[in-house]
């Protein structure tokens, strides 16, 4: 026995000292990421990697205020038609290259140049990038930006190394570099996402976790199950029909905060062959006139989120009262059918294989029946789902937007003739001009009545169906520490401590 023990030992000697001492925390996703390259990045669960992996210029505090994080400060020019900002001295990429004036400068163009990016109408106004010095840089707009600074709070915001984009082109989302506190291990596709902590991350002591593992699970019952096993430790978006599971288990907790977006179903307006049949905003009036959202809340998330109709929640300022969530009205839904010329509508609503989306979809399907109305629901996984969708390869799909701080980025990108969201190619040249002069006004109570006006032809026009606005509701072990639930659902890796 004493000999085993010493060879046991001996053996446990000669192991580096990490591979028993790294902290290493699991977390379920409801969806796989798409692409890991900010640019063209567009489904929501990269963003929670995107959080280990990619600082950015700026951040947002739990109360939404907006804050610097690989920016030191900014200030706009008299005019607003320049800002500069000021970068945090000692920071690097995780590939060891210098984050500097030109590797913003560098990203912006990236952003506003790329293929298929996601970025360029968020950051539209910037004109020209200048580096004054190496950490100093200037953006001159074309016109004022307002909700600027918000959209540096995500991916437009995030710094990836020059280097690193050069080489890879358009394979940078593969093997990701960025200047975040985590590096970029390995995928495994419909797998798990690994990281590493940087070892020589400039703010490295506010970061005590080794190792995270995204681990995408789409099956709600099966994501819960391996956080009560401890397979997981923490799980996104957890769905109202486990929360009571979840508050009876007493290793378990769960925090739950509004979030800034909405669920929604486009209509293909105009993308394509398959826009035919909801070129007719009487049809698109019908579909929405059938719902009782108030209902849907209630039957599916036992009125745990907020039954909603516009791009902000009902408790925003910019919420507009004088449209309401409409009561359902079957026999107009009729009528109006009946005038297009399709009283017996059929369509296909595409969907993820989410079990909120898909039991809120069998409730939707049996109100659009009542009117005469036949929805096929066809499952499609997300990101297959959202390629689809920008080719114009639907009638209506179903899908969310996680949400901005300012509520330009909550429609600019969805609703403008040439929004790089617009799946739908919705087009009205009112619409257009109000929102792009909400971008150039600072007072709130001028931007309000512009929203509202933008609201109202939109509520006529239903490019799309907003149905609620949920909780976020994170789910995660008692041995996680130092978590802090914030409105756009992300997790913060700062303070994010795994206990024995």
């Amino acid at each position: 026995m004493r000999a085993i023990l010493t060879t046991l030992t001996a053996i446990l000697l000669l192991l580096p000292y990490p591979a028993f001492a790294q902290t290493v925390l699991r977390i379920g996703l409801n969806d796989d990421p798409d692409t890991l390259d900010p640019t063209i990045s567009r489904a929501y669960p990269g963003r929670l990697v995107f959080a280990a992996l990619c600082d950015k210029l700026f951040d947002v505090t739990p109360d939404l205020k907006i804050v610097p994080q690989l920016a030191t400060g900014y200030e706009w020019s008299a005019d607003r038609k320049a800002i500069t900002i000021k970068l945090h001295p000692g920071v690097r990429f995780q590939d060891g290259e210098p984050f500097n004036a030109e590797a913003v400068k560098f990203n912006i163009e990236r952003h506003q140049t790329t293929p298929g990016s996601f970025r360029k109408s968020e950051i539209a106004e910037i004109q020209s990038v200048e580096v004054v010095n190496d950490l100093t840089v200037r953006f001159h707009l074309s016109q004022p930006l307002v909700p600027l600074l918000a959209a540096l709070t995500d991916r437009a915001g995030m710094m990836v190394s020059p280097k690193a984009a050069k080489a890879l082109g358009d394979k940078l989302g593969t093997q990701p570099v960025c200047a975040g506190p985590y590096k970029f291990v390995q995928r495994v596709a419909q797998g798990k996402i690994v990281v590493e902590k940087v070892a020589d991350y400039w703010d490295k002591g506010a970061f005590s976790i080794d190792r995270i593992e995204f681990v995408p699970i789409t099956d709600s019952s099966s994501r819960l199950a391996s956080l009560r096993s401890g397979a997981l430790h923490m799980i996104e978006r957890v769905s109202p029909t486990d929360l009571a599971e979840i508050r009876g288990d007493s290793k378990l907790k769960v925090t739950g905060v509004p979030e800034l977006g909405y669920q929604m179903i486009p209509l293909n307006v105009a993308n394509g062959p398959k826009s035919k049949l909801f070129a007719d905003a009487r049809l698109r009036q019908a579909l929405d006139l059938a719902i009782d959202r108030e209902t849907l809340v209630k039957t599916v998330f036992n009125g745990e989120y907020i039954a909603g109709n516009q791009f902000v929640s009902p408790a925003s300022p910019y919420y507009d009262a004088k449209v309401p969530v409409g009561k359902r009205d079957v026999a107009k839904a009729k009528q109006l059918l009946k005038d297009a010329g399709q009283p017996t509508l059929a369509f296909t609503l595409v969907l993820p294989p989410e079990r909120d989306r898909q039991e809120a979809a069998l409730i939707l399907q049996a109100m659009w029946a009542e009117a005469g109305i036949t929805a096929n629901l066809q499952t499609q996984e997300n990101v297959t789902m959202l390629q689809s969708g920008r080719k114009g390869d639907f009638e209506a799909y179903f899908t969310f937007w996680s949400g901005r701080p300012d509520p330009d980025g909550n429609v600019y990108s969805f609703t403008t003739c040439k929004g790089a969201q617009n799946d739908q190619h919705y087009c009205n040249a009112d619409v257009d001009a109000l929102l792009t002069k909400a971008r150039q006004v600072a007072d709130q109570a001028e931007r309000k009545k512009l929203y509202d006006q933008a609201t109202e032809i939109m509520a006529k026009d239903v490019p799309r169906l907003i149905l609620w606005h949920r909780r976020v509701f994170t789910g995660f072990s008692t041995r996680v520490q130092g978590f802090t639930p914030y409105p756009d659902g992300i997790i913060r890796f700062r303070g994010l401590k795994l206990a024995n």
